[in-house]
């Protein structure tokens, strides 16, 4: 039986004021352990708020999220850090890498954070994943002397670096330009195939087709579920997905 690595229950995501505003409207979510998830929907669609939430980057306000069989709605702040830490990897639109560190020091820092590797291994392993990624010429340069889609790599690196079982990305390829755009896109690609869950919010309907499951999200719902890729009776079997 597939694993499943990322399940939701009844989730709620309100933000109260004058007017209250549901971002994120009782949504019920299973995600396989190797799945290519993309997240589409219009602009306010709720579909970031729902990333947000399932790399517990923010807290429902109802339901459960559940990560790699663990429970995280009654974790402490500090708990919850520690799940995101060793849990997940995040990548974001605008690849927040310290612009006074180096491409190895910025993916070295998880690793720092997490502090069960030694300092050699930590930089083998850093080496290790920026040559993987083609930048094994790029280690010592800093992010302003390294081109978008190099930027967006070292970012990848650095997301990849504890080893997590799940990477969430948030517009990945959003200010890239086609070929990096199809790298980027083909790393991610290779991160699910190879066993790492993937789930990204993207507006590029023509890379969203290429996941191995598509969820569109309008006014905090899911409105539509499209399955697509080589995977999909594996994903269908473990997830209930239907067309």
């Amino acid at each position: 039986m597939t694993e499943i690595a990322l399940q939701t229950l009844g989730l709620v995501r309100r933000v109260e004021g004058v007017i209250s505003h549901t971002l994120v409207n009782g949504i019920d979510l299973s995600v396989a352990k190797g799945e290519f998830l993309a997240i589409t929907g219009p602009s306010g669609s709720g579909k970031s708020s729902l990333l947000y939430l399932l790399g517990l980057l923010d807290a429902p306000t109802e339901g459960e999220i559940i990560i790699c069989g663990q429970a995280t709605s009654k974790l402490s702040e500090i708990e919850r850090a520690d799940v995101r830490l060793t849990k997940c990897g995040f990548v974001f639109q605008f690849h927040f890498l310290l612009p006074e560190f180096t491409a190895l020091e910025n993916v070295l820092l998880p690793m720092r954070a997490a502090g069960t590797m030694s300092a050699k291994d930590m930089n083998e392993r850093a080496m290790m994943l920026l040559t993987s990624l083609g930048l094994g010429e790029q280690t010592a340069k800093r992010p302003n002397q390294l081109s978008g889609g190099q930027r967006q790599r070292v970012a990848l690196a650095r997301a990849l670096a504890n080893r997590p079982e799940i990477i969430v990305a948030d517009e990945p390829t959003g200010n890239l330009d086609t070929a990096s755009t199809e790298q980027v896109f083909g790393i991610l690609r290779d991160i699910a195939d190879n066993g790492q869950t993937v789930v990204v919010v993207t507006h590029d309907a023509a890379l969203a087709a290429r996941a191995d499951r598509r969820i569109h999200i309008v006014d905090g719902k899911i409105h539509e579920t499209t399955l697509g890729g080589d995977r999909k009776a594996a994903v269908t079997a473990a997830t209930g997905a239907a067309e």
